[in-house]
């Protein structure tokens, strides 16, 4: 196969180096005739729930910029094998081998600078695509070069050090491959990993430790032989029949009789989830995308779509010791439905100690803590810009629009161009008819204001960078553009969607064309990294 221009341009233009990542063959990644394992067949509850480990920095120190600490993390992304199915082994694509990947916990205004290794093969060992990476922290204020822009891309045996000031409110982050035309398939194949920042307000209000616990949720199908089956069904989406948390198929938890917080994050590529407790008693949001919730917002289902995350306190102080409760899932339009797709986890509740005296523990709380984007008013706009999403020709758009139109700009058209501080109010409008859209938008927090000139969802009610765009929805959001100048995508966070062009970008306080310091593609240029020994 040659390489085309939009892959060599997509690519970041590594001339003889990326054309030889594309010059293998690609397979058929729809593969019609692959044999599936029946997911079904699999029964769920049999496996132990499993946290991912959390990453200790390598080294500390003190940023000289503003003399505030520094952490120091390395990560590897390789290909491995993992047991997610007794008696299979299946192959993956691990930070560190792993997956999910290692968690980063810091706490608010200590920087961290991350070196992403690309120790990846050439090509795919299942679906055959090239393995050009870029990380994106989710959730994330980066400067534009360190934001896992997606034509941004790291090749094998390079690196790139990803820097990050953590100077937002406390709140649920990930990490994961952002490559352009190619994240479907690294997330989907495990590139995903949690990060969480901490600040004295949510440390004081929230349950920690051992009760602080994150709930990776994804799908997938697997082949016979164990390893990864990948049909976007012509890049619409791809809704896998085993449901994992934390890489395990439908985990059971050990809890003790009291609160518990949870970090949900949907980190498939297609699926959305609408859970609920099996009991039917509420589960209790107290924190969005962006972070704490101004108040405890008790709900008794809620639908949770890619890349959202909620957290939510589950109170097992109301079961007795030997119950079993269930967290399940509730269908959703254009969700594929299988067997077991109803079914996300247990808990099992015991009755072991626990600290009595830890104002979490049977408290929940009530009052919780505002954030700039719920202060935001409509008088406060400067303006209201309105993006249609729908699908044209087999190609997903945005206002006619598409990555390939980017890149055919040498990268400088813009969606829109805020200034720097500008408060704007975004209106997404989905006449796509038969699929739901999550759009991000890079660098900003914003507040849902209305869902078809309705209020949003209560659950809703906290900051947010992914707003769940239903069948035959508008929605409209309000944000303001800070604290960087530079290049930002927003695009569907149904990763074959975004791969299939679905993304496009804005420019905050630039102009078309102007010199740019902070070049997401050129201002921080990956460097060849020997193997490792």
């Amino acid at each position: 196969m040659s390489i085309s221009r939009r892959n060599f341009l997509a690519m970041g233009g590594f001339g003889a180096l990326a054309a030889a990542t594309l010059t293998a063959p690609l397979s058929s990644i729809s593969a019609q005739s692959a044999p599936v394992l029946d997911g079904s067949k699999l029964k769920p509850y049999l496996l132990a729930f499993t946290r991912p480990p959390f990453l200790a920095p390598y080294r500390t120190g003190i940023n000289p910029l503003d003399g505030k600490p520094q952490n120091f993390y390395r990560i590897t992304q390789q290909a491995a094998v993992a047991s997610l199915v007794p008696g299979l082994k299946t192959r993956i694509l691990g930070y560190n081998g792993i997956f999910p990947g290692p968690t980063i916990s810091i706490n608010q205004g200590t920087h961290a600078v991350v070196t992403m290794r690309n120790q990846l093969p050439q090509a795919h060992p299942d679906f055959g695509t090239p393995l050009a990476t870029s990380t994106h922290l989710h959730g994330s204020a980066s400067l534009p070069q360190y934001d896992g822009y997606a034509s941004d891309t790291t090749l094998p045996g390079f690196r790139k050090d990803y820097r990050y000031p953590n100077f937002q409110p406390a709140r649920t982050l990930w990490y994961h491959d952002h490559g352009v035309h190619y994240t479907a398939q690294n997330a989907y194949s495990g590139l995903v990993a949690m990060y969480q920042i901490h600040d004295p307000v949510e440390r004081a209000l929230l349950p920690q430790g051992e009760f602080d616990v994150p709930l990776m949720v994804s799908d997938i199908q697997l082949r016979a032989d164990g390893n990864p089956y990948y049909d976007d069904r012509g890049h619409s989406g791809l809704w896998g029949d085993i449901n994992l948390v934390n890489g395990v198929p439908w985990p059971v938890m050990k809890v003790k009789r009291r609160i518990y917080r949870f970090r949900v994050l949907v980190c498939g590529i297609s699926r959305a989830f609408k859970f609920r407790l099996s009991t039917g008693e509420p589960l209790t949001v107290v924190a969005t995308d962006g972070g704490l919730t101004p108040r405890a917002i008790p709900v008794g289902q809620y639908r949770h779509a890619n890349s959202e995350r909620y957290e939510v306190l589950i109170d097992f102080s109301r079961y007795r010791a030997g119950q079993r409760v269930e967290l399940q899932n509730l269908p959703l339009d254009n969700n594929t439905e299988y067997g077991n797709t109803r079914r996300v986890m247990a808990f099992d509740v015991t009755d072991d100690a626990f600290d009595r005296n830890d104002p979490t523990a049977l408290r929940l709380p009530t009052v919780l803590a505002n954030s700039e984007p719920m202060t935001l008013t409509r008088a406060m706009a400067k303006t209201t810009r309105r993006l249609r999403v729908e699908r044209q020709n087999g190609e997903w758009k945005i206002n006619g629009k598409s990555w390939a139109d980017v890149i055919a700009s040498n990268f400088q058209w813009a969606v829109a161009n805020p200034g720097v501080n500008d408060v704007e109010i975004w209106e997404i409008e989905n006449k796509s008819g038969g699929w739901f859209h999550p759009l991000h938008i890079h660098l900003v927090d914003f507040h849902i204001i209305s869902r078809n000139g309705q209020r949003a969802f209560s659950y809703e009610e906290g900051p947010k960078d992914v707003m769940y765009v239903g069948e035959n929805e508008t929605v409209q959001a309000i944000m303001r553009f800070t604290p960087h100048k530079g290049r930002y995508m927003v695009h569907c966070h149904n990763l074959p969607h975004e791969d299939h062009d679905m993304m496009l970008q804005f420019r905050v306080g630039l102009k078309e064309g102007e010199a740019d310091p902070n070049d997401p593609i050129t201002s921080a240029r990956p460097v060849w990294d020997a193997p490792a020994a």
